[in-house]
């Protein structure tokens, strides 16, 4: 029996859904500091996460310093080489990553999966959406599948990925539950969310696709505007493709990694002190203010997580074309 692209990716998601509740002990996280690692440029999803918690976690007191480096290069690759090639000096350091990390890999862009990391947990969840520029010609997702019914190849569509990515993935899943051929979606690959949505606001393209905690403070402010959601319900006013008629639903993990020597005791801290944060209203301030939904899912659970999340994405991507 066929498995359908919105059953893959519902199944993706929902499987690993989980709001924060795991209890912690009294002890304290022995996390003093905690320097970020974020494979993308400045604006992005990864950064905007990585700084997030970060945030959190300082103004909260649970750490009294933190530091963040962002490394773009090679889809994420180039920073995961360096967290394995300079290991012995990164016990102090969580490297960001989501989904695409699962999605490269299987794609070759680079040889590492994440097998080659210590898993920490995963955090947070973030759904995907279509925005376009608050001046711009398509008003709605009517209005933008219209155009794309007539002309596709004349709808360029934007994301912070490369091609076969996760950006990419969410469009094409988003335009074939509309009855749209996805494969024939011009895509526009930027090297991190934040280029890609200036050239959303240049006019380079038509229509970004990106996370809701990308562009949803933006969107509130009404400098762009945000025409579809990928979650079960509209959120803050934002309709959901699904309340559009179009069974579109995709919702992208964020969380961290180690080195691969860290050791149990400081994976488990780390696990610990994130677990611990989500009590925190300074969390809570930073949750609302991206759209996010909480995702916990410390160590192994988040490697039995991971391994299940390659096996449906693989199948996936063979079904649309991109593997």
């Amino acid at each position: 029996m066929k498995i359908t692209a919105t059953k893959l990716f519902k199944s993706l998601t929902m499987a690993g859904l989980l709001l924060a509740g795991s209890s912690s002990t009294a002890m304290a996280s022995n996390v003093e500091k905690v320097h970020f690692l974020i494979p993308g440029g400045a604006g992005g999803g990864w950064d905007g996460t990585a700084r997030g918690v970060g945030e959190a976690l300082k103004k909260s007191g649970l750490v009294k310093e933190t530091s963040f480096e962002n490394m773009s290069g090679g889809g994420g690759g180039k920073a995961i080489a360096y967290l394995i090639e300079t290991a012995k000096k990164q016990k102090n350091t969580l490297m960001v990553n989501s989904t695409p990390i699962v999605i490269r890999s299987l794609q070759g862009v680079f040889p590492q999966s994440f097998r080659d990391l210590t898993l920490v947990s995963a955090v947070v969840a973030d759904y995907g959406v279509l925005v376009v520029k608050k001046d711009s010609k398509y008003n709605s997702w009517q209005d933008v599948k219209a155009a794309f019914d007539k002309s596709p190849r004349k709808v360029k569509i934007a994301g912070g990925s490369s091609r076969g990515s996760m950006d990419h993935l969410v469009a094409a899943q988003i335009f074939k539950a509309a009855g749209g051929n996805p494969t024939s979606i011009r895509y526009v690959p930027y090297d991190a969310g934040g280029k890609a949505l200036a050239g959303l606001l240049t006019g380079e393209v038509d229509v970004l696709s990106t996370g809701l905690g990308e562009v949803l403070e933006k969107h509130l402010k009404g400098e762009v505007k945000i025409i579809g959601v990928t979650a079960d319900k509209d959120i803050q006013g934002i309709p959901s493709f699904k309340g559009m008629g179009v069974d579109a639903y995709f919702a992208n993990w964020r969380g961290f990694f180690g080195a691969p020597n860290l050791s149990d005791d400081k994976a488990l801290a780390f696990a610990k002190v994130i677990a611990d944060m989500y009590k925190t209203d300074e969390w809570e301030t930073v949750r609302k203010r991206n759209g996010w939904a909480n995702l916990y899912k410390p160590t192994s659970s988040f490697e039995r997580f991971l391994v299940d999340q390659e096996k449906v994405i693989s199948s996936l991507m063979k079904e649309m074309g991109f593997l």
